[in-house]
């Protein structure tokens, strides 16, 4: 319980006196008396009820806590790299040295607005500094979260152009041999690259036509690559393969035999491909052989989902192939190359009203 009483050193005034919820002595001055017995009934009130909040646990710095809750972070290396440096290169230089109690939703604004980033480069930053504060929250440092209702701003409008057949056969042509049937893999099953990496012999079943995604290959410190989980349950997934990527498949091995190794693909030294290496090794001139300088691994996985949306897949199965985590965030990156649904419109109705066309289903007599 708290208390109130008269100052003892002689100067005019009252103490609110409290323990916390570790047992520790606090205390506050107040003028009057009034003020006093209002701020020992708040202190027991948030006792009692778990709100309380030690008004100095806010001044640690917002470098020293977030370097705390990054340590307490089951991260994969490279989201912990990735971490590190949004932390160390955007957000200490503005808000390090802050105590987070002192931190104002101005502020952040102003952290925002002023980040010297393109505008898709500034959410994960944000995000980042968004889960910290929330920590705080949640550990009782803060009583409210100042990064609520903080404007970002806006993406840009970007639709997604697929390659093409030709293209892709480009690619797949510049490539070293070693490495050609990742286009297959990517283009014909999806993978995203670390997932293609992460490919390993037993993954493939030849008989079923079937392709299991367990894991993913992830760049570590010093240039070495670690064995990762995917990215969400959703990324877990068997892909049906078609007969070209079983094809290739079958040739990369029998021309790069595994040799009791179980990574799919490796490079010269029998390593698991490292995804950095490979980027500006391999890749990089692949591409600019094929005259496509600005095209990506991912830009296979778009190629995939835009030959099943082509085929007619409906946004659940193109989202269930892709590992998505639901069909909304499929829709998104590629509602534009669905077909437009005018034709079935009217189809719908005709076959509804009218006698005299074709009917897309039958229809049961009266």
């Amino acid at each position: 319980m708290a208390s109130v009483e008269r100052r003892k050193d002689g100067r005019p005034g009252y103490v609110c006196r409290w323990r916390d919820e570790a047992g520790r002595q606090r205390k506050k001055s107040f003028a009057r008396k009034l003020d006093a017995d209002r701020y020992r009934a708040e202190v027991e009130h948030k006792l009692n009820t778990g709100q309380y909040i030690d008004p100095k646990a806010g001044r640690i710095t917002f470098r020293d806590y977030a370097e705390q809750w990054r340590a307490a972070q089951p991260h994969r290396p490279n989201t912990e790299a990735r971490t590190r440096s949004q932390l160390t290169k955007h957000v200490y230089p503005t808000l390090g040295d802050r105590p987070v109690a002192q931190i104002r939703a101005s502020e952040l604004q102003a952290f925002v607005t002023g980040l010297p980033v393109a505008a898709s480069s500034v959410r994960p930053i944000w995000a980042t500094v968004r889960a910290i504060l929330s920590a705080a929250v949640r550990d009782r440092l803060i009583p409210f979260d100042p990064a609520d209702r903080i404007k970002l701003p806006e993406l840009p409008r970007q639709q997604i152009t697929p390659l093409t057949v030709d293209q892709v056969d480009q690619l797949s042509a510049a490539l070293p041999a070693r490495y050609r049937a990742l286009v297959p893999v990517g283009a014909g099953a999806g993978l995203r690259q670390g997932e293609a990496f992460g490919l390993q012999v037993a993954d493939v079943d030849y008989l079923r036509r079937t392709l299991s995604v367990d894991r993913q290959v992830q760049p570590a410190a010093g240039g070495t690559v670690v064995e990762g989980p995917l990215k969400n349950r959703s990324s877990y997934r068997t892909v049906p393969l078609g007969q070209v990527v079983v094809d290739a498949l079958a040739a990369h091995l029998a021309g790069f035999p595994a040799k009791g190794a179980q990574w799919v693909f490796r490079d010269e030294d029998g390593e698991p491909l490292s995804r950095t290496r490979f980027n500006q090794y391999v890749w990089a001139p692949a591409r600019t052989a094929a005259g496509l300088p600005e095209v990506t691994f991912h830009d296979l996985r778009h190629f995939f989902a835009s030959v099943l949306i082509g085929a007619g897949h409906n946004p659940k199965a193109v989202a269930e192939r892709l590992g998505h985590a639901d069909p909304a965030m499929t829709l998104r990156v590629y509602a534009h190359l669905w077909p437009e649904d005018d034709d079935r419109t009217r189809q719908a109705i005709d076959d509804v009203f009218r006698r005299d066309v074709p009917r897309s289903r039958p229809v049961k007599e009266a």
